[in-house]
């Protein structure tokens, strides 16, 4: 059983999450990221969609530009020959390989179901069935522009925080 005096030290452990640089760098992106894609769904359709504050697919990718902002934030941290760079680096060429590969694909697929489901006779049991979810993956400039976008996240947070500990 712990006492009180351990728990009472380890406290402040805890509040180090909110000064965890690698952390706060890939939030950063994703928000910044799902921001944009409100105003390009804006830019595209001339109206307001707040899906997109929280969907996937869309200029940028929000799922790239947070795993290269960890990526970028860990190497400039801890440095880029170490092992955590090495599996954020790894995590994040995954995460953007899935992006543009089997979820596009995915996206793409669901679009030519619901066209099939759409031309179904009225009687047909699965005329009346939800249509699957279309923006799914990520075409390579959206990908490659999430990248970019955590990339500056990460660079401008390291930079702003050199020059706040100075």
């Amino acid at each position: 059983m712990e006492d009180s005096t351990d728990t009472a030290t380890s406290s402040p452990h805890y509040w180090s999450i909110f000064t965890n640089y690698p952390l706060i760098s890939s939030l950063t992106a994703f928000t910044i990221a799902q921001f944009i894609k409100l105003f390009t769904s804006w830019y595209k359709e001339r109206r307001w969609d707040l899906k997109q504050l929280l969907g996937s697919g869309g200029m940028p990718s929000s799922h790239s530009a947070t795993v290269t902002a960890l990526a970028v934030a860990i190497g400039l941290q801890e440095g880029f020959g170490g092992s955590h760079f090495a599996i954020a680096l790894i995590l994040a060429s995954v995460v953007m390989y899935d992006a543009t590969g089997v979820r596009l694909h995915a996206g793409r697929q669901a679009e030519v179901l619901n066209q099939i489901v759409f031309e179904l006779p009225a009687d047909h049991p699965l005329s009346e069935s939800r249509p699957l979810r279309e923006l799914l993956g990520h075409t390579p400039p959206q990908v490659v522009a999430g990248g970019m976008l955590g990339s500056v996240t990460a660079v401008t947070g390291y930079l702003f925080t050199r020059i706040a500990t100075s």
